[in-house]
C-alpha cells in the first residue's frame, strides 16, 4: 500500500482551502447553522471531487513534473505509483463525490461540482496551462467554484438572490488567483521555462508580471468591499478586507522592487494567509451582523 503517496495525489494543503472556502460558503447562505446532513456530505463530496481533480493533475502533468524542481518528488516522477493507479482512484474519488452529492445533497450541487473538477483538471490542465500565458485567469473560474458550491449545498440554489451573493464570494476568488499565482511563477520562472509553460513571467518577463500582480491586487481590493456594499456583510469584514486588503497591495507594490529574489515567495505565502483571513473574517462577521444592529442578507425573500 502506498498510502502516503495516494494522499499526496489529492494536494491536502490546496485542497483544506478549497474545502474551509465552501465551508464558509455554507454558512453564509442561511442565518442560522446549515443543515448538518447536507453540510457533512456535501463538504465531503466537495472534498473528494477536489481531490480526484488533483489526482488527474498529477497525471496530465507527470511529464513536467519531472523537470521542475518544486515537483520532481511526487509519486509520478519518481515512480512510486503508475499511471494506470493514478487513474483509477482519481476515477474513484471523482464517482464517490458524484454519488455522495446526488443521494445526500442535491443535483444542483453535484452538477457545480462537476464542472468544476472538469474545469480545473481537464480545461485548465489538459489545455489552458500550455496554450496561453492567460492561462490561470481564464482557469481560475474553476477553482473559484468552491463557495458557490457550498451554498449550493445548503439551499440548493432556489432564486437569483443566491446566486448573486455566491457568484460574490466566487469573484474575490477568481480575483485573488492571478496576483496569488504569478507570485510564485515569478520565484519558479526557470522551472516553468524548463517544462515549456507559457506562464507570464517566462512569455512576457517579470517586470510586466509584477505589475500585473498589482493590477489584480488593486482590483482584489475593490471586489472586497462588494460584500459590505451590497448588504451582505457588515463593518466587522469591512475592516478587515480593507487591512487584509491594503497589506496585500503594500506587497504587491513592493514586488515591483523586491529585496531579494525570495520576497515574491513571500507575497506568495502572504496571498494564501490573506484569502483565509478574509473568509474568516466573513464567517465571524455574519454571526456578529445581528448582535451590530445589521441583518444577515440571506434572510431576504423575493418580492411575490
Amino acid at each position: 500500500m502506498h498510502v502516503r503517496d495516494y494522499w499526496a495525489l489529492t494536494k491536502p494543503r490546496v485542497v483544506a482551502l478549497i474545502v474551509f472556502t465552501a465551508l464558509v460558503g455554507m454558512f453564509l447562505a442561511v442565518p442560522g447553522l446549515p443543515p448538518l446532513k447536507e453540510s457533512v456530505f456535501g463538504l465531503l463530496g466537495i472534498w473528494l471531487a477536489a481531490a480526484s481533480a488533483a489526482a488527474i493533475n498529477h497525471l496530465i502533468d507527470q511529464r513536467i513534473d519531472a523537470v521542475m524542481a518544486r515537483t520532481a518528488n511526487r509519486p509520478l516522477p519518481t515512480g512510486a505509483l503508475n499511471g494506470r493507479q493514478v487513474l483509477l482512484f482519481a476515477i474513484a474519488l471523482g464517482v464517490l463525490s458524484m454519488l455522495l452529492l446526488v443521494i445526500f445533497v442535491n443535483p444542483i450541487t453535484a452538477l457545480l461540482t462537476f464542472a468544476s473538477l472538469i474545469g480545473y483538471a481537464i480545461i485548465y490542465t489538459g489545455w489552458l496551462k500550455r496554450a496561453t500565458p492567460q492561462n490561470i485567469v481564464i482557469g481560475g473560474i474553476a477553482g473559484a467554484a468552491p463557495p458557490l458550491l457550498g451554498w449550493a449545498a445548503v439551499t440548493g440554489m432556489q432564486g437569483p438572490w443566491d446566486w448573486g451573493h455566491a457568484l460574490l464570494l466566487v469573484l474575490i476568488i477568481f480575483v485573488w488567483t492571478p496576483p496569488h499565482f504569478w507570485a510564485l511563477a515569478i520565484f519558479r520562472r526557470d522551472d516553468y521555462a524548463r517544462a515549456l509553460i507559457p506562464m507570464l513571467p517566462v512569455t512576457h518577463g517579470v517586470n510586466y508580471t509584477r505589475w500585473q500582480i498589482l493590477l489584480y491586487t488593486v482590483l482584489l481590493f475593490v471586489a472586497t468591499l462588494l460584500p459590505w456594499v451590497t448588504g451582505m456583510s457588515g463593518v466587522f469584514y469591512l475592516g478587515g478586507a480593507v487591512v487584509l486588503g491594503l497589506v496585500f497591495i503594500w506587497y504587491a507594490w513592493k514586488l515591483l522592487d523586491p529585496p531579494d529574489e525570495f520576497f515574491a515567495m513571500r507575497v506568495f505565502n502572504y496571498s494564501v494567509v490573506y484569502l483565509m483571513a478574509l473568509f474568516a473574517f466573513l464567517l465571524i462577521d455574519h454571526w456578529l451582523m445581528p448582535w451590530l444592529g445589521g441583518s444577515p442578507v440571506m434572510t431576504f425573500e423575493p418580492v411575490p
